[in-house]
């Protein structure tokens, strides 16, 4: 119980809260470079009294959404600052405590702040045993608008989506788009055609850098480019130890170091588990495993074999992708054939960030990517980073179309730079494609 508790010990988790919140005392706090698209759903979902769950592989940005939440909320909605309540949970004092989600209420209600419409941001929530329940509790009390945030699919996969079912709203946060990216860059995106075309060559430019370095917000803020590659060599070692070793106590971590590295090297490859077997000598079931838990952690991600039967779908091979460019390339061994790789793996993630639901398609020609939309109609991408465009990019694309009309909306052959229609394949420029302006 929380009376035996010795105070000198609540002084101390005082004191830690008292660090995790400067506003309380009027200090100054980064807020960061605000990313629009996801502070306005965040902003919008607050006042629906639902719990906003945020969700994205570790160092994507989620802690510093919060922090423009909390900015917000006091610059220009005048909560008083002491009703806000910021806890990371990943700190050792609070993973320390027996009933961490309870004292720290009873210390914050005691001696910061007993009125109603408190503001309780819980970071990286998963770290804390049993959370699920506490988190049901506090809403069912109805005195706390809530915002949790996790670094692994498992938030949403675990007790909680049982336990609230109907009373949450996910925002999935990723690492920055290319237009992110930009102003990340310091640059102003075109705003019309005209400054469009003037931007042409530093847009071309900055994707250059992010098909290379990825869009982990705090590597992009860095100027030094052996310093972000060490920032990402540490951002990879944290998330496979602690969402993947830790979370799932993984014994065999030379199996898994050892699969990793070679899904990372051979992104948007085909492959089968059984291919993975004996190359790398770890056993079928093993191989399952411990990719899933890669996609759990939000780094890695498969796609299947388009067709209608389920049957076919599973006896074909997957492709692999990653969730940053950067940080694969900070980790996996490269050759001379990785631009391509690198703005497929790009064009992955953009059409993943927009919910599709995506696979790839193979007979003589293979079609990187079948977009399956809600009305059933597709989109067949391919991706082909070069202006020296070979015909079979176009080839496969028609085939497709040919053997799935009438369901086929729009081919697409995603490009360097050219930019034409020619018959039922409309060619884009990459860099336009990722603006959103092809």
């Amino acid at each position: 119980m929380l009376e035996y508790i010795p105070t000198n010990y609540m002084a101390s988790i005082l004191d830690l809260l008292v660090a995790l919140n400067p506003w309380w005392s009027g200090k100054p706090f980064e807020a960061g470079i605000r990313r629009e698209r996801y502070f306005t759903q965040i902003e919008k979902y607050l006042g629906t009294g639902e719990i906003v769950v945020l969700t994205g592989v570790r160092r994507s940005g989620k802690t510093t959404l919060l922090f423009q939440v909390i900015d917000d909320l006091i610059r220009n909605r005048r909560v008083d600052p002491r009703s806000i309540l910021f806890v990371n949970c990943d700190e050792p004092e609070i993973a320390r405590l027996d009933d961490p989600l309870e004292v720290i209420l009873e210390t914050y209600r005691r001696d910061v702040y007993s009125g109603d419409a408190v503001y309780l941001i819980l970071d990286e929530i998963q770290t804390i045993e049993g959370w699920e329940r506490r988190v049901k509790s506090l809403y069912d009390r109805k005195q706390f608008t809530l915002i949790i945030s996790g670094s692994t699919s498992y938030l949403l996969d675990s007790n909680l989506s049982t336990l609230i079912a109907g009373r949450y709203l996910p925002v999935h946060v990723y690492p920055l788009d290319f237009a992110e990216y930009v102003v990340f860059s310091g640059e102003d995106l075109p705003a019309d055609p005209v400054t469009l075309a003037a931007a042409r060559y530093r847009l071309l430019h900055l994707l250059g850098e992010y098909l290379r370095e990825g869009g982990f917000p705090q590597v992009a803020l860095q100027g030094d480019r052996a310093v972000r590659r060490d920032q990402l060599a540490a951002y990879y070692d944290s998330i496979v130890y602690r969402d993947i070793v830790r979370a799932n106590e993984v014994r065999n971590q030379r199996a898994l170091g050892d699969l990793l590295a070679y899904c990372m090297t051979n992104i948007t490859s085909l492959y089968s588990y059984r291919s993975l077997q004996e190359m790398l000598g770890i056993d079928f079931a093993t191989i399952k495993e411990y990719l899933y838990y890669a996609e759990k952690a939000k780094i890695l991600f498969e796609i299947q074999y388009f067709s209608y039967s389920l049957k076919v779908q599973s006896r074909n091979n997957k492709k692999i992708y990653c969730i940053d460019n950067g940080l694969r390339n900070a980790v996996s061994f490269r050759f001379s054939e990785d631009e391509g790789r690198l703005a497929e793996n790009l064009v992955f993630i953009e059409l993943k960030k927009q919910g599709h639901e995506i696979y790839y398609w193979k007979k003589q020609g293979e079609v990187d990517f079948v977009v399956k939309h809600p009305d059933r109609s597709l989109t067949a991408i391919n991706v082909s980073y070069t202006d020296n465009l070979p015909a079979r990019e176009e080839r496969a694309l028609l085939e497709f179309r040919d053997l799935h009309n009438p369901g086929v909306r729009e081919c697409i052959l995603l490009t360097k730079d050219t930019e034409k229609r020619e018959g039922a394949v409309q060619y884009i420029p990459l860099w336009k494609w990722l603006l959103g302006v092809g």
